[in-house]
């Protein structure tokens, strides 16, 4: 029965947007150009790593797989966004929005893990600059980038597996304008208490225990820190990681507020706002905050 009624479902309808149609030519332009300056300012940021000798350095590779993360990152929802404003269709088929879904988790996990690994990469400069590019060979930069990705990926057939063997029956209004979790496990007719709890125990494992070598680092990057004699030097130290940390808070700060908060205090409206801010608005800043 329940394979019945998840193969009946052939196309969801995102609802996101539909209740304000007198602001879709605005939103339109807000989201295009969002868009265009994230693509800009990401892509921008990989070539010039690339060309550029001088930035062939270990925090550099990493920034250069950031910015790549969040360019695919805002290239997996604000396309769909963007068709939808203009077309005033929010029709996704079935396997597109299965696709969208393992994308974008994939995208969202591996950042996390990303984070980590230059936390750590931070911690490793600061505490042995003489030693930093010995530390951090190419080989071992990319054996983390890799594990990055391997998490990322791993953690999105995981998610993606749970969430869409589910059932969907007749109802298949997606309230929010692209196929993210909450919205799919309202909409589910079957029962979504294991899929949850495995989803949740995961999601919270990746996000903590990234969040806790990201904290143990900068714990160690502000013990080191305070070993520099001259005032001037602890500040120009500590600047080098103040992108990171800004780059951090924004991320983590936006999942927590989404993933880990209790039900009851969730607001639909808000994970509208809270979502818009970390698939469009984020990977766009990103750029912006480690040029400074």
């Amino acid at each position: 029965m329940a394979q019945n009624n998840l193969s009946s479902v052939t196309e969801f309808i995102l609802m996101g947007f539909t209740d304000h149609p007198n602001l879709e030519s605005p939103l339109f332009l807000v989201f295009l150009t969002f868009y265009l300056v994230t693509l800009l300012g990401n892509v921008g940021m990989v070539i010039l790593i690339r060309v550029d000798a001088q930035l062939h350095t270990p925090m550099y590779f990493f920034l250069s797989h950031l910015a790549l993360l969040d360019a695919c990152y805002t290239s997996v929802i604000t396309p769909q966004i963007l068709a939808t404003l203009a077309t005033g269709k929010a029709i996704i088929s079935y396997g597109q929005c299965a696709a969208q879904f393992f994308f974008f988790t994939i995208c969202a996990g591996t950042e996390c893990f990303l984070l980590a690994v230059m936390a750590y990469d931070r911690y490793v400069a600061i505490s042995n600059p003489l030693l930093y590019t010995v530390a951090m060979k190419p080989r071992i930069c990319w054996s983390l980038v890799v594990g990055a990705y391997v998490g990322g990926v791993s953690g999105s057939i995981l998610r993606t597996a749970c969430t869409f063997s589910l059932s969907f029956c007749e109802d298949n209004r997606i309230d929010f304008f692209f196929c993210d979790l909450p919205p799919l496990l309202r909409l589910a007719c079957s029962d979504t208490t294991n899929t949850e709890i495995i989803i949740v125990l995961f999601g919270n494992f990746v996000i903590l225990a990234n969040a806790l070598v990201i904290l143990i680092s900068y714990l160690l990057i502000i013990k080191a820190i305070l070993k520099v004699k001259s005032p001037g030097g602890r500040a120009k130290t500590f600047s080098t990681c103040a992108s990171h940390l800004t780059a951090v808070a924004l991320f983590f700060g936006t999942l927590i507020f989404m993933y880990l908060r209790g039900s009851s205090g969730k607001s639909l409206e808000e994970d509208k706002v809270v979502s818009v801010f970390y698939t469009v608005v984020i990977p766009m800043l990103n750029p912006v905050i480690y040029s400074l």
